[in-house]
């Protein structure tokens, strides 16, 4: 079949017309040729293998819906140019990649728990840490994201269904905040900076959380794209791993700045705050079209 499209830009349901102003990546693709529409990852008309690359972008449930949407990407994977692909989906999808990325960058210390470990592994790492932070393994948007600073805990009957990962609080978040840095093609692009609401640690918008676009720090940046080359080195051992974009979310813990989240299946772009981010994403994909 002769491809009907150069690009399909992939989100869900609720969110039919893409990311929020979505509309801008549609037209920096234009600008470069590219003709390229927002389709529902889900919707059964969608003929994949007609477009010449899918580009998964705001598909915000997939981790309500883990094993369907890793299957798709599979299916769509066999059918054309996934960018990104679907192993590095799978291994992004579970939090546990921070423990792969732990030898070779500074991450914000992280361990597995599951509903045979969670006394035992909350306990210590209560002790090691003091207050801590429990979050699904998969998981997005801060969704089921609990503080505790105790095995009793109230706030505990607020997790959702594990398995989880643990990590110390890091205090600087209400002071610091965090990071997002866009690394395109393995280069760092643009960074936004992210500050929590009163009382809050998570920077989502949701929660109260404010985020601007700032000047692209170049230590920041250099902690970013040895993420990137991590993951791409950890996923090289099963295949040639070809990253195309991700966001690297930092906090700054212990003196340094460490890796919290690596996202690569469907990072924001934050095109509300930083516009440039649809003409830099638009040059990734137009390149991979060739």
């Amino acid at each position: 079949m002769v491809p009907t499209d150069d690009v399909l830009l992939v989100t869900f349901q609720l969110l039919p017309d893409g990311e929020p102003d979505g509309e801008m990546l549609i037209g920096s693709l234009a600008e470069r040729g590219v003709s390229a529409r927002w389709v529902v990852w889900d919707d059964p008309r969608v003929d994949w293998g007609a477009a010449r690359l899918v580009a998964v972008r705001s598909v915000w449930d997939y981790h309500r819906r883990c094993g369907e949407f890793l299957a798709w990407a599979e299916r769509v994977e066999a059918a054309t140019r996934l960018l990104n692909g679907a192993t590095a989906f799978t291994w992004n999808a579970d939090k546990s990649y921070l423990l792969d990325l732990a030898s070779r960058v500074a991450v914000v210390p992280t361990e597995l728990l599951d509903d045979s470990s969670l006394a035992a592994g909350l306990a210590g790492a209560l002790e090691r840490h003091g207050t801590v932070v429990v979050k699904p393994r998969t998981g997005a948007g801060g969704v089921g994201l609990v503080v505790c600073s105790a095995t009793n805990d109230p706030r505990l009957e607020g997790l959702t269904a594990g398995p989880w990962v643990v990590q110390p609080l890091v205090d600087t978040v209400r002071e610091r905040g965090e990071v997002s840095v866009y690394v395109l093609d393995g280069r760092a692009v643009s960074q936004v900076d992210k500050q929590p609401g009163a009382g809050e640690v998570r920077v989502h918008e949701l929660y109260g959380g404010r985020s601007q676009e700032v000047p692209l720090d170049p230590a920041l940046a250099v902690v970013a794209e040895e993420a990137v080359r991590a993951a791409g080195a950890h996923l090289d051992a099963d295949l040639s791993a070809d990253l195309c974009y991700a966001r690297v979310d930092l906090m700054h813990w212990q003196g340094r700045w460490s890796v919290s989240e690596l996202e690569l299946i469907e990072p924001g772009l934050y095109l509300d705050v930083v516009p440039g981010n649809a003409d830099r994403f638009a040059d990734v994909v137009a390149t991979r079209l060739g």
